[in-house]
């Protein structure tokens, strides 16, 4: 049978685990301790729990709710931080764990390493593509802001806004950075796109003001990229200051560098659409002025390059006048060669009619030794009655047959006809053709009346 040490102490395991968690929280108080987040779980109760490692050790870990509402940013596995709190032992498990007080990022490189390699994930997913941009609308009916509904960023936003062009805005209110921050922000993008058509903004507007890498980081999660980017409402993106970049602006369709350029970017100024409109109409009322004083003035130039319309007539009256004044002298001409003419034909015509029956009564001889005399005599007579009766009409018809009557031709010296008493009066000498010759004969000059 096992003795008794003298002198060593008997302890229960639970009196032991409460000396071990005494002398623990004497021992360190409050410690502050650098490490690797490992193993984050958040629990239904709001706790948080993890481990924090580094090459050669494992600590175990827990943030109580109010504590890990107030962070600056999201734990997450993989991220190195400052933990501050009390080293203590929990009995049931029988190891000691760091209690949480306060948690900071153990550098901005280590938070922005985070931070890029989430951004070359969603960008693997097509999140950020340039096609699923969506244009914005030129004049908005409604503007939706999602901020935080304390501080300068809201206010100045509206103002912007009224000074511009006042628009209706629907404002919906979240924290900007903490705990919650970023489930609350990606519920509101998705429930301004949930609203009824009617209630509905037109342009959404995700602003807040400036701050740290940890201020920034509810913009830079998961959940609210992808509701970014989800949205059926075009988006701005007004995350911090200018140099400031979020992950949510690479989700946006498009980013403002400040809340004040985004109330910009979402509305016109109304007095410059004034004046433009203005501009445009007195553009359209000249230009209707000169749409009707445009063809006139067209019509004129052409019709001063158009000759008068009289000069057009002028060649025509000229050759006009001309004509007009040879044709007395043509048709004279043309009377005196035809009387020639027919002075010749009446002249020569018996003869040739002569020579003609001549020339018939020979054939017809030649033929009368061919032919029946009965029928020869029969043509024969019938030809001559003919031919006489020709004859006869060319001998009344003839000149000679007229002059024989007692008439006379007045002939000018160069054998013209005169047929009028004006043409004999511009002849000072002229010839008279009577039956048997010609007589030279002068005119006289018109006598002189004597006025009393």
């Amino acid at each position: 049978m096992a003795t008794a040490l003298p002198n060593i102490p008997d302890y229960s395991v639970s009196e032991l685990a409460r000396s071990v968690k005494r002398t623990l929280e004497e021992s360190f108080g409050l410690v502050r301790v650098r490490g690797e987040i490992s193993g984050f779980r958040a629990y239904p109760s709001g706790h948080g729990y993890f481990d924090l490692k580094d090459a050669d050790a494992v600590l175990a870990a827990v943030i109580w709710k109010g504590q890990l509402q107030r962070l600056a940013f999201r734990p997450e596995d993989g991220l190195e931080v400052f933990a501050t709190g009390r080293l203590t032992a929990y009995g049931k498990s029988s190891k000691y764990q760091l209690v949480v007080e306060r948690m900071d990022v153990a550098g901005a490189g280590a938070l922005l390493a985070l931070v890029e390699e989430r951004r070359r994930r969603l960008a693997a997913e097509g999140l950020f593509d340039a096609a699923r941009k969506r244009p914005l609308p030129f004049l908005p009916r409604r503007i939706g802001v999602i901020t935080s509904p304390q501080g300068a960023v809201i206010r100045d936003i509206l103002h912007r806004l009224a000074d511009r062009f006042p628009r209706e805005v629907l404002l919906w209110p979240v924290p900007v950075q903490g705990e919650g921050a970023e489930a609350r922000i990606a519920a509101a993008i998705a429930g301004m796109n949930a609203l009824p058509d009617g209630e509905a903004p037109d342009l959404l507007i995700v602003a807040r003001g400036g701050g740290s890498v940890e201020d920034l980081m509810a913009f830079n999660a998961e959940a609210v990229v992808r509701a970014a980017a989800a949205s059926a409402i075009p988006l701005i993106s007004a995350v911090g200051h200018e140099t400031d970049t979020t992950l949510i602006d690479f989700a946006a369709d498009y980013r403002a560098p400040t809340p004040t350029a985004a109330a910009e970017r979402a509305v016109p100024v109304r007095a410059e659409l004034l004046e433009r409109v203005a501009g445009l109409g007195l553009r359209l009322m000249q230009a209707g002025h000169r749409g009707t004083a445009l063809p006139g003035e067209r019509l004129e130039a052409l019709a001063a390059r158009l000759p008068r319309p009289a000069s057009l007539f002028e060649a025509a009256r000229q050759r006009l006048d001309d004509a007009a004044e040879r044709l007395p002298r043509a048709l004279r001409a043309r009377v005196a060669a035809a009387g020639l003419a027919l002075e010749a034909g009446g002249r020569s015509l018996p003869r040739a009619l002569g020579l003609a029956a001549s020339a018939a009564r020979a054939r017809l001889a030649g033929l009368s030794g061919r032919l029946r005399p009965g029928l020869l005599e029969d043509q024969l007579g019938r030809a001559t009655v003919r031919l006489e009766s020709v004859a006869r009409l060319a001998q009344s018809l003839s000149p000679d047959a007229t002059l024989a009557r007692g008439y006379a031709l007045v002939l000018a010296p160069d054998g013209r006809l005169l047929p009028d008493a004006a043409a004999v009066r511009a002849e000072p000498r002229v010839r008279l053709r009577l039956r048997d010759g010609e007589v030279p004969a002068a005119t006289a000059p018109p006598r002189q009346e004597r006025l009393l």
